[in-house]
């Protein structure tokens, strides 16, 4: 096998990556198509996708021409000139804890930013900084000027926890965007970056010419690998994960594809992307866990804290239904009380595009890192912050791998002892197997709910090891019928629907009944 050029694991400069000779997953010819307009863009995309680097890639364009894009798709297709290029990246404006502290930090960044294209701040003018701004662009050529903003919802998402400080930072952002739409003239190419797309920021009634190309179909691939990337540009990779794995090529690639594919942007519900930052960071390293790279590389994602911290999340008992959006929800914007979670979800990477019926979107997880970080996400909501481990239920993966269902539901029932039932009681059937569900993914189980065959869909199914377990699970009220009653009907129901007897894993089929006034599950036996 040849020398494997080095992966750009946190590379966000591309001139660096070409310079070091870097693998560089080409897309420029998307990129062209976007450059090749004088016009303004604005993209939204979950972190970790590429945005730094996408920005990064059309600066070197614009500035230096293709003289870092040689053997790529652009390079006999760009004729254009070079151009004075701003890149602006808001990331740098979002650890502040008050409106002066943020307007001393954002007043450097744009000070830094435009001092690059020849911009000095006047220190004896009485004019804002803003103004200066403004007439130094309405002073320069037209159609000379590259402006890109990276990140531009960074400092509202720093302090979404906070309603009067997030309203006065939009005030401010609102002027600088509004001096970016006055002085368009001297602008040849514009494009924004963010997470999601706030209404009350200003920033979309002022730039209201802007393209938001983030539902497009044409560039649900300009972020992101898809499958063919992953085999025309990867396949050297996995086959060197595989020797050291001592795995099949065939099962990496599965196990790649289970673990960080399936993200889905653009409004076709037809183009899926893999995670480039977990599957840059796995093959760098693999390691059989396969492990969650995505959430690790910064815990929650700040937009999510922050609105955990004043707004309820979907809950606990969803996890892991597809869930409907209008497509007028993804393609709006939203104000700071309005933030529907769904879509927040969707926008930041933890839910993502799975179909479309005429104009509603389905989504659900893209895959079983995104389902895990989910999993855990809910645990600690369930159990006040706490693991399955300071419940006493941290060798649940254990149990399940040994095959002993007495230890499993004594495991089991040490984490629904713990659950906060005060705000998350469990008053049928759907809450006791959704919770289960959020324990067995959070230990890192694969389980999959209500799977279905020819004669019916079970409960919850999961493979550890070469145990593949079928769960069918009853819900015992007060009134009704008995516990065993109950058991004998599911124990019936896995018999005659012959629920996980197609694989060719050991099989452990088991029905079990959960009490509404114990909280615990009382019941369960073999089938």
């Amino acid at each position: 096998m040849n020398q494997l050029k080095s992966l750009p694991l946190g590379t966000a400069s591309f001139e660096r990556l070409r310079l070091t000779n870097q693998l560089y997953v080409d897309k420029t010819d998307l990129i062209f198509r976007l450059a090749s307009k004088s016009e303004k863009f604005f993209l939204t995309r979950p972190r970790r996708f590429g945005k730094s680097l996408l920005l990064s890639t059309f600066a070197s364009l614009f500035r230096n021409g293709i003289q870092h894009f040689s053997g790529l798709a652009i390079e006999s297709a760009w004729k254009d000139t070079t151009y004075t290029v701003v890149t602006i990246d808001l990331s740098s404006v979002k650890n502040f804890t008050c409106l002066e502290d943020f307007n001393y930090k954002l007043a450097s960044t744009l000070a830094e930013s435009f001092g690059t294209a020849g911009f000095q701040v006047n220190q004896e003018s009485p004019l804002r900084l803003i103004s200066q701004i403004s007439a130094w662009l309405n002073a320069q050529p037209i159609s000379s000027l590259v402006l890109l903003i990276d990140e531009y919802d960074a400092p509202l998402t720093a302090c979404l926890g906070n309603r009067a400080l997030f309203d006065a930072v939009r005030l401010h952002l609102a002027d600088f965007f509004s001096v970016i739409k006055t002085n368009d003239a001297c602008l040849r190419f514009v494009f924004m970056t963010g997470i999601t797309k706030f209404n009350q920021t200003g920033i979309f009634s002022e730039l209201n010419n802007f393209t938001d190309i983030s539902l497009f179909p044409e560039f649900g691939s300009l972020l992101g690998y898809t499958d063919s990337d992953i085999k025309t540009y990867f396949s050297d990779y996995i086959r060197s994960a595989a020797e050291k794995l001592h795995m099949s090529e065939s099962c990496v690639y599965s196990q790649l594809q289970k673990n960080y594919d399936g993200f889905c942007f653009e409004e076709s519900a037809s183009v899926h992307v893999y995670a480039p930052w977990s599957v840059l960071n796995f093959l760098s390293w693999p390691s059989p866990e396969f492990k969650n790279y995505w959430i690790a590389s910064g815990g929650m994602i700040t937009l999510l804290s922050r609105y955990l911290d004043s707004h309820s999340l979907k809950a606990p008992e969803e996890y892991g239904k597809e869930q409907q959006i209008p497509l007028s929800y993804l393609s709006a914007s939203a104000d700071f009380d309005g933030i529907n979670d769904k879509v927040l979800l969707t926008q930041t990477g933890y839910l993502t595009i799975k179909a479309r019926n005429n104009d509603t979107f389905f989504v659900g997880y893209p895959n079983k890192e995104v389902a895990d970080s989910m999993a855990k996400l809910y645990e600690g909501i369930l159990l006040k912050n706490k693991t399955l481990t300071q419940v006493g239920a941290g060798n649940l993966t254990c149990a399940a791998q040994n095959g002993n269902i007495a230890d499993f539901f004594k495991t089991v029932n040490r984490a629904f002892d713990a659950i906060d039932y005060a705000n998350y009681p469990i008053r049928e059937e759907k809450h006791c197997q959704a919770y289960l569900q959020i324990f067995l993914a959070g230990a890192g189980l694969d389980v999959v709910a209500e799977k279905h065959n020819v004669l019916g869909r079970s409960d919850l199914e999961f493979i550890v090891g070469d145990l593949h377990w079928v769960l069918e699970l009853k819900f015992l009220k007060s009134k009704g019928p008995s516990d065993r009653e109950l058991l004998e009907e599911a124990l019936e129901q896995l018999r005659k629907r012959r629920y996980g007897l197609t694989g060719k894993e050991r099989t452990l089929r088991v029905a079990a009944v959960f009490s509404e006034a114990s909280r615990t599950f009382v019941l369960w036996q073999q089938a």
